[in-house]
């Protein structure tokens, strides 16, 4: 039996390391890709830009930010994706409120202190634990860096003006996972039961004393709710 490749789309200020533990589990199910979100100015773009990139039909992953262009993927070529995880992530358009610190943080960066933008977004997305863990907070500081101001600054741009995908998810058939961290500040559960309620089937699962970032913060309970989802078990 063919294997079904699997699409990775990382989250803000993720490169490929935030699915590292994944990707090696996951690795024996088929073949593993992890989408650049570099190409585009806005979710529609990063959305086909992924989608000019994939395999004919695959898996898809999005986590945060790439839950979010998975949706936009969803409205683009539902038929080519055979299966659907979304991770730690919303379905609404963006807040005034969200809008306005989004603002801040691109106006911060432009004036030369990326560094500071990435510590204080690292603080705010992740649980203590997780940041005070030191090679933990080294390797999100690697891939913020290696994301870059541009980069940042351009998926800011793109997230305000991301639009609400919660009138679409009832056209959603693939089977789909919705994961979240029940102690997840930026996309709280309260998204992910919103998400896994609009879509027939849906499998929603809630990882204990998890923050947002799920893959890093607690790697062995998402890998293990991702077999899950690939195999139908």
């Amino acid at each position: 039996m063919a294997q079904t490749p699997i699409v990775f789309v990382p989250g803000l200020l993720c490169s490929a390391e935030i699915f590292g533990p994944q990707i090696a589990a996951l690795w024996p199910y088929g073949p593993v890709h992890v989408a650049s979100t570099l190409e585009g100015n806005t979710i529609a773009e990063i959305a086909s830009s992924i989608l000019a990139a994939a395999p004919p039909s695959f898996a898809l992953v999005g986590l945060s930010m790439g839950g979010m262009i998975s949706l936009e993927i969803m409205r683009q070529a539902p038929e080519r994706v055979k299966n659907l995880a979304l991770l730690d992530t919303s379905a609404r358009a963006d807040t005034p409120e969200q809008t306005e610190l989004r603002r801040v943080s691109i106006a911060q960066v432009k004036a030369g202190n990326f560094a500071a933008v990435l510590d204080q977004a690292l603080k705010v997305g992740l649980r203590p634990a997780v940041w005070n863990n030191p090679e933990v907070r080294q390797l999100y500081r690697r891939m913020g860096m290696t994301i870059g101001p541009e980069s940042f600054s351009r998926h800011q741009e793109a997230l305000i003006t991301r639009i609400d995908s919660r009138p679409s998810l009832s056209r959603i058939v693939a089977p789909t996972l919705v994961l979240v961290g029940d102690i997840d500040q930026l996309n709280p559960p309260d998204r992910a039961k919103e998400i896994a309620a609009a879509i027939a089937g849906a499998r929603l699962v809630e990882i204990p004393e998890c923050g947002h970032g799920s893959t890093l913060d607690q790697p062995e309970a998402v890998t293990y709710a991702l077999i899950q989802w690939l195999t139908g078990s």
